[in-house]
């Protein structure tokens, strides 16, 4: 079962991670000035990541596949990671929407 894992970053803005059952990070946040604001964004993933319209499949400079998961307002939730090929992109897709509905949420920052 994946979870969401809430940490500080240097700038001491809070962001999560989802992270499949084997631990592999699938999708991560924007940084958010605070906690509650990070706690509505897991909650967003958890139900916007069952429309595959919330989806946007890109591809960066370099040519290497990701994706980003947006909310109903389009602004960005979480983004994935870079991938070798579309049909892992597609299969990180797949883990996100298995994984974050009913993801444990790990606050590290308490």
């Amino acid at each position: 079962m994946g979870k969401f894992v809430i940490t500080t970053r240097s700038n001491g803005e809070f962001q999560f991670n989802l992270k499949a059952g084997n631990g592999q990070t699938i999708l991560s946040s924007e940084g958010y000035s605070t906690k509650s604001a990070c706690t509505n964004g897991i909650e967003s993933v958890k139900t916007n990541s069952q429309d595959d319209s919330r989806y946007d499949k890109k591809e960066s400079s370099s040519g290497k596949p990701y994706f980003n998961l947006k909310a109903g307002n389009g602004q960005i939730i979480g983004a994935s990671e870079m991938y070798e090929s579309a049909s892992a992109r597609d299969n990180g897709i797949a883990s996100v929407k298995s994984n974050a509905p009913d993801a444990t949420t790990d606050d590290q920052t308490a």
